[in-house]
């Protein structure tokens, strides 16, 4: 029988109402397996890569989970970190050449370049979907080609508004706007007031990808449609360059070249009004020895990503997910690796630990107490569940991942915000780079 995209999404559907009741009702899947082991091979020992932290408490909790799987098992697990940045790269490097780290961390949908080097993880996936209530609708197209896991969704770290309080209340505003109207008019605000926005419009894997996808979503511009054909050129996309262009008026000067760490440290030297970014510069403030940061870290608080004119939320967060490459010489050892990782014994204390830094993509986790015991966290509880996927509304594959490598959409708005090209010209130019990877 042939599996369709429409009724791939039908059957899905229908999977999620009936895993959505069965939780409503308190009743379990009967073919939900409480354990599960994938017995390593023996002498196995494996090498992992993942990014770099900007949260102590992930890294800290993440290589005592690891000692404590390699007591278990007697399999010692070497954990490599990279810059966000480099990640992407070397992982693709490790496909073509046949050799590297077990196990990568890589980001979005990296999988998808690579599908054929990596080992399946189907029987992984769906055992751990079962158990912890079901994957979210963006961990699966992040996941699976086809009806193949090649990926193990981790979660995402989710952007939220990160403001001082105290600045956007003497800005007029008594709690900070959830529409793009009113956040362009809170950025005008905080300016004046020598308090400026700023958000990255450089390379940045997560924070320039994850708020301007949601502008572009956010006003119906897109990449491409269903049938994955480039629709970039339009009217709402013009639209959304347009809106960014008058925001960039507002933000503090720099933001063209900033990477993922920049607005960090901006907004920690108390320069910053406001930023879009992870719960990490909130924990790096409550978390510091300096008194002053201490003090600052209680006047930050978060908000929703702002809601455009298609009145529904439409983010994009950094997205990570588990590669087992092909070359590995022991696929079980992995698969149990991250079997172990993925239980609830090691990732409720692990997102505890992080103060909710990576969002869940299995929905039992929802219910980890860092969501209530952490109020500030709390924002960032339902990030995997809300978003959109990269190259939204089509299909994943090479060319959405090609785009998203090659900074196609971040450009188009960078270009368009420093006055490069006119927004006309700027997606005009972006839908020819796209036009590339999606012949």
């Amino acid at each position: 029988m042939s599996f369709t995209r429409r009724r791939f999404l039908q059957t899905s559907s229908a999977v999620a109402a009936g895993a959505a009741s069965s939780q409503l009702l308190g009743i379990r899947q009967p073919f939900a397996q409480d354990t599960m082991n994938f017995k390593p091979e023996d002498g196995a020992e494996l090498r992992l890569l993942r990014w770099s932290k900007f949260v102590q408490g992930d890294e800290t909790l993440w290589m005592e989970n690891t000692k404590k799987f390699t007591e278990a098992t007697g399999v010692p697990v070497r954990v490599d970190n990279e810059s966000w940045e480099d990640v992407r790269p070397k992982a693709a490097v490790a496909a073509n050449v046949g050799s590297g780290p077990d196990i990568i961390l890589g980001w979005f949908d990296d999988p998808h370049q690579y599908p054929d080097k990596l080992v399946p993880l189907t029987d992984l996936a769906e055992y751990l979907g079962n158990k912890y209530g079901g994957w979210y609708d963006a961990a699966q197209r992040y996941g699976k080609k086809g009806d193949e896991w090649i990926g193990l969704p981790l979660g995402a770290s989710g952007a939220r508004v990160v403001y001082r309080q105290k600045w956007v209340q003497e800005a007029g505003f008594e709690t900070f706007p959830t529409d793009t109207q009113g956040f362009l008019d809170v950025a005008k605000k905080l300016k004046e007031n020598g308090h400026p926005m700023g958000m990255a419009l450089g390379h940045g894997v997560g924070d320039a990808n994850g708020w301007l996808h949601t502008i572009l979503w956010g006003f119906g511009g897109k990449m491409v449609d269903e049938e994955n054909a480039v629709v970039l050129d339009s009217p709402e996309t013009v639209a959304a360059l347009e809106y960014v262009k008058e925001l960039y008026q507002y933000f503090i000067p720099g933001t063209l070249s900033w990477l993922d760490p920049n607005n960090n440290k901006v907004f920690l030297a108390g320069e910053l009004g406001a930023t879009i970014n992870g719960i990490s510069i909130w924990y790096a403030a409550k978390n510091s020895d300096d008194p002053a940061l201490q003090e600052m870290a209680k006047d930050i608080y978060h908000a929703q990503m702002p809601v455009g004119p298609v009145g529904k939320p439409t983010e994009l967060h950094l997205f990570t997910q588990a590669m087992v490459f092909g070359y590995t010489k022991y696929p079980n050892a992995a698969k149990e690796y991250l079997r172990f990782m993925w239980e609830k014994e090691q990732y409720e204390p692990w997102q505890l630990a992080a103060n909710g830094y990576i969002s869940h993509p299995l929905a039992a986790y929802a219910e980890n107490s860092v969501w209530t015991e952490i109020p500030k966290s709390e924002p960032y509880r339902d990030c995997v569940k809300n978003m959109l996927w990269n190259g939204y509304s089509g299909e994943l594959g090479p060319a959405s991942a090609a785009t998203m490598a090659d900074y196609i959409i971040v450009d188009m708005f960078a270009q368009a915000a420093s006055g490069e090209r006119s927004p006309k010209d700027a997606a005009k130019y972006a839908a020819r780079r796209a036009e590339r990877s999606y012949r």
